[in-house]
Parts: C-alpha cells; sequence; structure tokens
C-alpha cells in the first residue's frame, strides 16, 4: 500500500501521479525545511514549548531568563531571519485549496486569516522573549511584562487561526476534486475546538486551564502535531498527482 492509498483510500490509484509542478515541489521542500528550523527555535533553544510556568514570581522569571538566555537568543534571532517562510507554508497550502471546486475565496480566507494571526502568535512571542533576556537584569517588572505579553501571545492568540482553520475545512467539506481527504477536515476541526479550549488560559494562573496546562495547552499541541504531522504528507501527494502545466500554459 503507498502513501496515496493511506491517505486518499483505494480511489487514489484512478488517478495515478502526474508527477506535479517543479516550483510547488521547491516550494513544498522550503516548507518543510522552515517547519523543522522553528520546531528547533521553538522547542528546543526557545524554550516556549513547553512553555515556563505562570504561577512563578520574579527571582523565578528571571532566574529562567538566565539560565536560557543564550539559547533564546540563538533560536529566536535564527527565527527572526526566517520568518517569511511562515508565509511561504500558508501560500502554498492557499495554493492547493485553490484548486478545489470550493473555489478561491476560502483560499484567500485563510492565507489572510494565518498572516495577521503570525503577528502576535509568532512575531510578538519572539519579540518579547528576546527583550526580556536583553533587559533582565535591569527592570524586574518589565521582564514580568515580557513574559505574560510573549507567552500569553504564542498561547493565547486564538480568533485568526480559528478563522484559518474553519476556512481550511470548510473548503474541504466542499471541495468535489479530492485535493484534501475528507478526513483531515475533521482534524482541522479539532483544531478549531482546541483553539476555543485555549480561552481559559486568560483566567487560570495554574492548573489544567492555564497556558501550560493538559487542557488548555496539550491537548492542543497533540492535534496540532498530528495536523502539521500530516498536511505535509497530504501536500506532497496532491502535489504529484497535479498536471504539469503544458509550454503554452506556462507562456501566458
Amino acid at each position: 500500500m503507498n502513501i496515496a492509498t493511506l491517505l486518499y483510500g483505494p480511489r487514489a490509484d484512478e488517478a495515478p501521479p502526474a508527477g506535479g509542478k517543479p516550483e510547488v515541489r521547491v516550494v513544498f521542500w522550503i516548507s518543510v525545511a522552515f517547519y523543522l528550523l522553528m520546531g528547533l527555535g521553538v522547542c528546543l533553544l526557545g524554550r516556549v514549548t513547553p512553555p515556563p510556568r505562570p504561577d512563578v514570581g520574579m527571582p523565578e522569571i528571571q532566574a529562567w531568563y538566565h539560565q536560557h538566555a543564550c539559547t533564546i537568543q540563538i533560536g529566536f534571532v535564527m527565527l527572526l531571519v526566517i520568518t517569511g517562510g511562515a508565509a511561504i507554508s500558508n501560500g502554498l497550502i492557499g495554493y492547493h485549496m485553490k484548486r478545489m471546486s470550493s473555489g478561491s475565496v476560502l483560499a484567500y480566507g485563510y492565507i489572510g486569516a494565518m498572516a495577521v494571526g503570525a503577528v502576535p502568535g509568532f512575531q510578538l512571542m519572539m519579540l518579547c522573549y528576546l527583550l526580556a533576556v536583553f533587559r533582565a537584569d535591569r527592570d524586574p517588572e518589565l521582564v514580568r511584562f515580557f513574559y505574560d505579553l510573549g507567552t500569553l501571545s504564542y498561547n493565547g492568540s486564538l480568533g485568526c487561526f480559528t478563522a484559518a482553520y474553519f476556512c481550511l475545512a470548510l473548503a474541504i467539506f466542499y471541495d468535489k476534486n479530492n485535493i484534501f481527504p475528507k478526513w483531515f477536515a475533521y482534524i482541522t476541526v479539532w483544531q478549531i475546538v482546541t483553539e476555543v479550549i485555549a480561552t481559559q488560559m486568560w483566567l487560570f494562573e495554574s492548573g489544567a486551564f492555564s497556558w501550560n496546562g493538559i487542557i488548555s495547552f496539550y491537548i492542543a499541541v497533540v492535534i496540532f502535531a498530528a495536523w502539521i504531522g500530516l498536511i505535509f504528507p497530504i501536500m506532497w501527494v496532491t502535489g504529484k498527482r497535479e498536471a504539469p502545466e503544458s509550454l503554452a500554459e506556462a507562456r501566458r
């Protein structure tokens, strides 16, 4: 059983791979590289996933920043250099959405919502953590402000991503071209559910609903890991199944 049959079912064999477009394959691998570097920067170097504790005082916050200052600077400065890779990755998903029979409006909605959400959910978080490290020895209250703002911005920026996942799920449900498998829409709906549940982290400083809680954070991490781990094989298969442009089409 090949990966196309595994993802799309037995009917995938009815449409053998056409090879796809070279430029789409290039963008695909750029997107893969970006997400691998993002995982390295956010998880292993930046220490935002898993997040630090919200229920600690200033001595603990400053000690945490002192302990991880070097890796935070390395990881997030690297990500600030390549942060445009997020737009390339979202554009690739939007490209495949435009191939769906559900039309272009939902694709543009997805791209727009993800672009807006990337500012508080990614860019602002990195800036706050870098500024906290930069000011770690000067103003404790400023450090606490960056600590709270950066972490809540990263984990609690909900509405934009909810709108993006809604556009994607709706596009898949209405699509008749079988660009993405229908079952992936249900996983995308669970992304929306976890974003709604995560609203509780703005109300609790400890426990299951805090920003590092099992309900508000870790369930969302599991769902997102499954989502991101599946969308790239899906885009690889659907990209290979796309007919390459003819010379006449390429000249238009």
